[in-house]
C-alpha cells in the first residue's frame, strides 16, 4: 500500500521505551465509595445476574489498567483498596505525577454527574441511559483527541471498554491504513463525548436536547485533554454533524467535513480541529436503499465518504506524530494522496472494509470502467441524506 512520504517513515523514530520512564509508585485518592460508584457507572451490568461479577474495587482496577496499558506502561500494576469507605488507587510502574490527569478526569466527572442529575430532575434522562465517563483512555501519552457525540451502551454493559465499538474499531483501521501500528491507535483515540451518556446506538436524536446540561464538563474536558503534559496542544477531530454544530455554538468556528479551524479552550492555547464524517456514517451513505436500490449510486456515495475518512485519518495521524505540523499543508497532502494519487487504493479499501469483498474481487471491481467513473467523483458533493445526523 502506498502512503504519503511523511507516513511512510512513521514511527521509525518512536523507539523510546516507556518502561525506562516508568519508575514511580503513585497513590491516588479516588474519594468516597459513593463518588467512585457513580463515576465508574458501578455496577456496569447487573440485572439480577451480573454480566461480570466484579466488586467496585475490581471495576476501578479494570479501567485504570486499561489506561496504564494504553499509555504504554505494560508492566504497571494497579490495586484499589477501601480505607474506611474512602477508595485509593496505588499504581506502580508509572512516572511521578501520573495521578494528576486521573484526578483531573474524575473532577470533570463530578461536573458530568451534576449535569446528569439535573437532566434527570427535569425528566429528560431516559431509563436506559447510563452516565459513562471516558474511562480507560490513555491519560498521559496521548497523540490526538476525538470529539464524538455519545458512547454506545454496549461499550459499557458488554465490553466495559470505552474504545470497544464499531465506531472506534473502524476509525482505528483507518489510522492503521495511514501508517499507525494497530497497538498504538488507542493513543490517537482519546475520546470526549459531548453527551457523556451510554445509550442505544439509535438514540442520537433523543440526545440532541441534553448538551447544555454538560457545558461545564465539556469545556473542562476539552481544555484538559487537548494538551500534552508539556503544555503543547493536541490535534482534534470533530466527528459528525451534532459535534460540528456544538463546536460552532461553543467556540464560534465552522468545521465542515475536511474543513479546518482553530479553537482556544484556554487563554493562550490554540487547538487545530478538522471536521469529519461520523465513523459510522459510511454505512448509511453506502446503503443502496437510500438510492432506490441503485447499487452504483450507493457505491459512488460510499467511495466519496471513504476518501474523506481516509484523508481525515491521515491528517490526524500526521498531526499526532509531529507537533507543530502545518495543518493546512498536511491536509492538502492527505487529500491528494487518498483522493487523487492513490484513489484506486481508496476504492479497494471501500470494497474490502464496507462491501466485505475479498482483496482480489475488490481489485477487479476497482479496475472496471464504471468504478473508474465513480472514483472521478470522489470530490463531488454527496447526495442529500434524509436522516442521519451522524
Amino acid at each position: 500500500m502506498k502512503k504519503t512520504a511523511a507516513l511512510s517513515i512513521a514511527f521509525t523514530a518512536l523507539t523510546t521505551s516507556f518502561s525506562l520512564l516508568a519508575h514511580a509508585d503513585v497513590d491516588v485518592s479516588l474519594g468516597s465509595k459513593e463518588r467512585v460508584t457513580r463515576l465508574f457507572a458501578y455496577p456496569n451490568n447487573c440485572n439480577v445476574i451480573c454480566f461480570r461479577n466484579w466488586t467496585l474495587e475490581q471495576t476501578v482496577e479494570h479501567y485504570l489498567t486499561q489506561s496504564v496499558q494504553r499509555d504504554g506502561y505494560a508492566s504497571a500494576t494497579v490495586s484499589v483498596v477501601d480505607d474506611n469507605d474512602q477508595l485509593h488507587a496505588r499504581i506502580s510502574g508509572v512516572p511521578d505525577g501520573y495521578d494528576q490527569p486521573l484526578t483531573a478526569l474524575l473532577n470533570a466527572g463530578d461536573l458530568a454527574y451534576t449535569g446528569a442529575e439535573k437532566l434527570n430532575v427535569d425528566g429528560k434522562f431516559a431509563y436506559n441511559w447510563y452516565l459513562f465517563l471516558p474511562l480507560g483512555m490513555a491519560l498521559e501519552n496521548r497523540k490526538s483527541v476525538q470529539l464524538l457525540h455519545f458512547p454506545p451502551d454496549y461499550s459499557l454493559t458488554q465490553a466495559q471498554d470505552y474504545l470497544r465499538s464499531a465506531t472506534s474499531d473502524r476509525w482505528a483501521e483507518l489510522l492503521t491504513d495511514n501508517g499507525i501500528p494497530a497497538d498504538q491507535t488507542p493513543a490517537y483515540q482519546t475520546i470526549i463525548d459531548i453527551a457523556p451518556i451510554a445509550a442505544p446506538s439509535n438514540a442520537g436524536n433523543d440526545l440532541e436536547g441534553v448538551y447544555s446540561y454538560f457545558n461545564d464538563y465539556q469545556t473542562t474536558m476539552v481544555k484538559q485533554v487537548s494538551q500534552r503534559p508539556d503544555g503543547t496542544s493536541l490535534p482534534m477531530v470533530a466527528f459528525g454533524a451534532p459535534v460540528r454544530s456544538w463546536l460552532k455554538e461553543q467556540y464560534k468556528v465552522e468545521v465542515p467535513v475536511l474543513g479546518l479551524a482553530t479553537i482556544s479552550p484556554a487563554s493562550g492555547q490554540s487547538v487545530s480541529v478538522i471536521g469529519s464524517n461520523h465513523p459510522s456514517y459510511i454505512w448509511y451513505a453506502a446503503d443502496k436503499s437510500n438510492y432506490g436500490g441503485d447499487e452504483t449510486k450507493a457505491d459512488e456515495a460510499g467511495l466519496k465518504v471513504m476518501g474523506q475518512d481516509l484523508s481525515a485519518a491521515c491528517w490526524q495521524a500526521g498531526m499526532g506524530q509531529k507537533s507543530g505540523t502545518d495543518a493546512a499543508v498536511l491536509l492538502k497532502q492527505c487529500t491528494t494522496n487518498w483522493q487523487v494519487t492513490n484513489k484506486v487504493e481508496t476504492c479497494k479499501l471501500f470494497y474490502t472494509s464496507v462491501r466485505k469483498l475479498q482483496p482480489d474481487a475488490a481489485a477487479a471491481k476497482c479496475r472496471t470502467g464504471s468504478v473508474g467513473r465513480q472514483l472521478d467523483q470522489l470530490r463531488r458533493p454527496l447526495p442529500e441524506m434524509k436522516q442521519a445526523k451522524l
